[in-house]
């Protein structure tokens, strides 16, 4: 998988079930400091294993740097960085090989590689591939908070279950400190109890639920972004969609400002106290014309439901051209929303680095 930006790109390589996922990153500046406490952190947010809440599969998720990285920095070249697959269980996919899981990328695989594609533990379309996403993301994310640029998401819903919204206009600690205390990465800790419950439901109950998770990057400056190709809103979107599980976006208040009069949905100009330009709402989310207005920038996304259940369902068999009953066995993530959180943040930042490094070129 190939992920291209203006000034850098990532291979990400591997399999699920296979010996080993990675990630190659080029064109990433030397200099850059790498914390090794920082990147662990934000591969533990991702990892499996940790509760009974997600997969049972327990994975490490160490990053094994194999170049690029001297004495804790970039150094200018190819950064490598592997992680090892140790807790795999292949065999849970055997009867998988020609009967598609409904609303799984097997289907389409099979049709556009004609059955070519190793598809064990879902292959390339595995969310398994967002450990080396979230290690590149990490980087830039370290990068930009030495800047003082700050992302952060959280879950947003599960099912009809909703938490509170991330403070649209300025950064709040506060906020902040009730993801790291509960279970799950909100903000409410009622909400967190309710969806803890709400998930042990449907995990016994052999089915899954769809999420949406909300994100704000604070204090990134105005001018970040284009009106055309390279447009923030463009940028943010497709490099979310290599999320696998994403199927939707929307920025700031997005389809609700379908429902409003300008006079509501518009976003009042002022200087504050420091003659800095603000606005008194920001129902745009942070961007006008493809391009930052200094406000925090927000959207929220929605992930569907873990395909993988234990529940009957009907689809096909490519082998005997049958109609036939599944029923998919395995370690599978109930919510695949709670994962999600860090490797949102890590493809986000990612995007607002690559627009500071086109800044940096043209000053």
């Amino acid at each position: 998988m190939n992920i291209s930006f203006r000034n850098f790109n990532l291979d990400i390589f591997g399999s699920s079930h296979g010996d080993e996922i990675g990630v190659i990153i080029r064109g990433f500046p030397e200099g850059l400091v790498i914390d090794d406490d920082y990147v662990r952190k934000m591969m533990d947010r991702r990892r499996p294993g940790k509760s009974r809440l997600t997969t049972l599969r327990d994975e490490s998720d160490q990053v094994i740097v194999r170049s690029g990285v001297i004495n804790s920095c970039t150094d200018g070249n190819d950064i490598i960085g592997v992680i090892k697959n140790t807790n795999k269980r292949s065999g849970d996919y055997s009867s998988l090989k020609d009967t598609p899981r409904p609303s799984h990328a097997d289907l389409t695989a099979f049709l556009k590689y004609k059955g070519k594609l190793d598809m064990t533990g879902g292959g390339p379309f595995s969310g398994r591939l967002t450990a080396p996403m979230v290690y590149a993301g990490s980087i830039a994310k370290k990068a930009l908070e030495d800047k003082g640029i700050k992302i952060v998401s959280h879950i947003r819903s599960i099912g009809k279950i909703s938490d509170e919204p991330l403070n649209q206009l300025v950064y709040d600690e506060k906020q902040l400190a009730s993801f790291q205390s509960n279970k799950l990465p909100v903000i409410n800790s009622d909400v967190s109890k309710r969806l803890i419950d709400y998930i042990d439901e449907v995990r016994n109950k052999l089915d899954s639920v769809g999420s949406t998770i909300e994100t704000a990057v604070y204090d990134a400056p105005a001018g970040l972004g284009e009106h055309s190709d390279y447009s923030m809103e463009g940028m943010i979107s497709r490099t979310v969609f290599c999320i696998p599980g994403v199927k939707g976006i929307e920025f700031g208040k997005g389809f609700e400002l379908s429902k409003m009069n300008g006079s509501k949905a518009n976003d009042e100009i002022y200087y504050d106290s420091d003659m800095k330009i603000k606005t008194k709402t920001n129902h745009s989310g942070g961007i006008l014309g493809g391009i930052s207005n200094g406000m925090p920038i927000t959207f929220t996304i929605a992930m569907k439901p873990t395909p993988s259940i234990a529940k009957k369902q009907q689809t096909i068999n490519f082998a005997t051209k049958e109609n036939v009953a599944i029923e998919v066995v395995g370690r599978h993530d109930p919510c695949i929303g709670i994962r999600a959180v860090p490797v949102v943040e890590a493809m986000c930042a990612l995007v607002i680095f690559d627009y500071l490094l086109e800044n940096d070129k043209h000053e």
